[in-house]
């Protein structure tokens, strides 16, 4: 037993492991629709194992957080500073995107009309639908009439918005909260438990995701367009290393030991192309990592929702790269106007299934690219999803430290312990 231990893999190289085996199956099983449906399903029961255990540890985890600080000003603060940065974060994203089409034209090294289309009538109704609810619909649909339907639909912002107040409301009542505080802090301890244990199917969850993606698209199709994709993942790669990197240094902390305490999230995000597969764990992790509890189970859901780094840069980029396909020049005020559009539409849209694409279809119609040309890159959409989910995961991990941080609701000596303890893991194993 002892031998075996010592060859143990952690759950990052199993993840990649799993991600190698999927390319493999993909490729090996391409268009054959009974391996398709199969993988297809295998990948989306774990899915649906993780959104199983995500709103019951927001809940629990949220509402403790906010019954423990007790103080509505400072909530108030925290809000405040949370979508300031988020909306700071995400324009320098954006931007950055703009900055890097504009100096390497990927749009000019394609001919579009060679290109194989794929279907995107989903994309179209979400954006049709997502466009006719406009910006007063998004903000009363935040409030929850029905606690109980937002739960069942996984509706992320009436539940973070009613957890918020049924926290407040458990501080107010005293020593009769505490018996609630107590309740839900052991179903938090719970669902992390179950959390390890899903955590487990992890790999086959990945290699059966990427499986079906490759095999319904295949190798082949990557590339006309492996400009654009590797080109997508340097700046996102330049957008963690330089823009994170110097805000991380601002607050006096190395981005790296984040980096380090949260690959295999950051892994995780990547394989499956889902946010939702990491929370729990992020939940966890940076609350062991010293940032307090009340600031990571607000930040961490609440960026889940509008804190898409990744997602910013893909859209600009994107956005770009096919006007440029389609030789259509645009001033510099109408790319300043581009992301504009894309702060509003990003923020618009969020929660909507398959939102980055959505906001792109919504979008390029403003700077004259038919919306026709979107089938060209939709093949791909879930290859560059991987990169700009792991993103947004890293982007919401600094998150939380900085607002804890400014809050001075960060433990050093706690998150120095906390990696001293993984490395100590890591030469075990």
């Amino acid at each position: 037993m002892k031998k075996y231990r010592n060859y143990r893999l952690s759950l990052g190289w199993q993840i990649l492991i799993g991600l190698i085996l999927g390319i493999i199956l993909g490729a090996v099983f391409y268009q054959n629709k009974v391996a398709i449906t199969a993988m297809q399903n295998i990948g989306n029961m774990f899915i649906g194992l993780i959104q199983m255990i995500v709103l019951p540890i927001v809940v629990s985890c949220l509402t403790v957080g906010i019954a423990n600080m007790g103080d509505i000003k400072q909530l108030g603060r925290v809000g405040g500073k949370t979508i300031i940065y988020f909306e700071i974060m995400t324009t320098i994203a954006i931007a950055l995107g703009l900055l890097v089409g504009n100096i390497f034209h990927p749009g000019d090294f394609i001919d579009i009309h060679q290109l194989h289309s794929t279907d995107i009538s989903q994309y179209v109704s979400s954006a049709k639908s997502a466009q006719n609810t406009g910006i007063w619909s998004t903000l009363m649909g935040i409030i929850p009439t029905n606690i109980f339907k937002s739960l069942g639909e996984g509706d992320m912002m009436p539940v973070i918005f009613f957890s918020v107040f049924f926290g407040l409301g458990t501080a107010a009542i005293g020593k009769q909260g505490q018996v609630i505080i107590d309740v839900l802090d052991a179903v938090s301890q719970v669902m992390f438990r179950v959390t390890n244990w899903v955590m487990h199917t992890a790999p086959i969850g990945v290699c059966a995701l990427i499986g079906v993606t490759i095999a319904q698209m295949g190798l082949s199709a990557l590339a006309p367009l492996g400009y654009f994709i590797v080109l997508a993942y340097g700046t996102m790669a330049v957008f963690i290393v330089v823009f994170m990197g110097i805000v991380a240094r601002m607050f006096h902390f190395k981005l790296w030991d984040l980096l380090y305490v949260i690959k295999d999230e950051a892994v995780l995000a990547f394989s499956t192309a889902s946010s939702e597969a990491t929370l729990p764990r992020l939940i966890d992790k940076m609350d062991k990592f010293g940032v307090s509890q009340g600031i990571v189970s607000f930040v961490i859901p609440t960026g889940y929702t509008f804190n898409l780094d990744g997602s910013a840069i893909y859209q600009s980029l994107a956005a770009l790269f096919l006007a440029q396909a389609y030789h259509i020049h645009l001033s510099l005020g109408q790319q300043i106007t581009l992301l504009v559009v894309l702060m509003i539409t990003s923020k618009g849209m969020a929660g909507v299934p398959g939102a980055s694409f959505v906001v792109l279809l919504a979008t390029v119609s403003t700077i004259g690219v038919p919306m026709s040309g979107l089938t060209f890159i939709a093949g791909i959409d879930r290859l560059v999803d991987m990169g700009r989910t792991a993103v947004n995961v890293v982007g919401n991990s600094l998150a939380t430290v900085i607002i804890g941080k400014s809050e001075h609701e960060f433990s050093e000596e706690k998150s120095q312990a906390y990696l001293q303890e993984m490395r100590r893991a890591k030469t075990k194993a």
